[in-house]
């Protein structure tokens, strides 16, 4: 059975957070990033896609300020891709929002600049769950990889 629940605990969201993203080699390839991004989660509010016991995807929010939270990094499993489960990773990270009178739900993702199709569908993504891009970063994390950033406006 599926189900999204919260993991409060630091160690399960960085084994989480870890495992999945070296599973994801497409958009996770650089060592360094991976680093970080487990260790970021340990902070962060956690969201992990439970198929019975196993995390199979989770989403990790960053508040910013009174505004502005940010998916700071999202990743599901690929043999569990286009089941739904990214949506519903998303509207959780949006009731958050809500829940928190956070007008603004952002993401940071490849530019299109940078030709990619595993990030194509992922901008196809964000497009779809209501985020627009707002600018194109070109070195906030290095010339081979231009940041497009997003955001959704949350209805608080």
């Amino acid at each position: 059975m599926i189900e999204i629940r919260e993991v409060y605990e630091p160690s399960k969201k960085a084994g989480f957070c870890n495992d999945i993203l070296r599973a994801l080699p497409d958009w996770f390839g650089v060592e360094t990033s991976i680093e970080e991004y487990v260790q970021q989660v340990l902070a962060l509010l956690f969201y992990a896609v439970f198929d019975g016991a196993r995390a199979v995807g989770f989403a990790a929010v960053k508040v910013h300020n009174a505004f502005t939270a940010e998916v700071c990094v999202m990743g599901i499993l690929a043999a569990y891709h286009r089941q739904g489960l990214g949506k519903t990773l998303i509207e959780h990270c949006e009731k958050y929002c809500k829940n928190n009178h956070h007008a603004f739900l952002t993401v940071k993702t490849l530019d299109e600049s940078r030709t990619s199709k595993s990030y194509e569908k992922t901008r196809s993504f964000y497009l779809a769950m209501g985020f627009v891009p707002l600018e194109v970063f070109p070195l906030h994390w290095n010339e081979e990889n231009p940041c497009l950033f997003m955001a959704k406006h949350i209805s608080v």
